[in-house]
């Protein structure tokens, strides 16, 4: 298997991931990040995350608030180079916070760093959306 292949199914894990944290279960989380000190997510509602122990706790509360939800990943890019890869696309997703419908679709950049155990995610940025700042405004209560 080719490293952009090789990297399309960490992305697709990290996909998976993604949506089983917004669907109640953050576990899969644990297994696609890299667990370093090192790795960093600027999220859709302009917060930020430095560090897998301040990461993993925000991905456990955002499955403690949303109630379902399913985002994809469409016009990807990916790109590798020895032990780093990364890729760009849109986020389109429908999650459902505290009761509510949000519609959202945002870039993203994802960025992969080759470990013994495979691809796994060292960064995830996207937009700044409207449709995130509602549904990450129910992290805050």
């Amino acid at each position: 298997m080719s490293d952009k292949e090789e990297v399309r199914e960490a992305s697709r894990a990290f996909y998976a991931a993604l949506n089983s944290t917004f669907n109640k279960d953050a576990t899969p989380m644990r297994d696609i990040w890299l667990h370093s000190p090192e790795v960093t997510a600027m999220r859709p509602n302009g917060g930020r995350e430095v560090g897998w122990d301040s990461l993993w706790e925000a991905w456990q509360h955002v499955a403690d608030v949303f109630s379902g939800g399913k985002v994809e990943l469409t016009e990807q890019v990916i790109v590798t180079d020895g032990n780093f890869a990364y890729e760009i696309g849109l986020e389109i997703g429908t999650f459902y916070p505290g009761g509510e419908t949000v519609e959202v679709a945002h870039r993203a950049t994802n960025i992969y760093r080759r470990s013994a155990e495979g691809w796994k995610v060292v960064h995830h940025h996207t937009d700044k959306s409207d449709g995130a700042m509602v549904a990450f405004s129910h992290l805050e209560t």
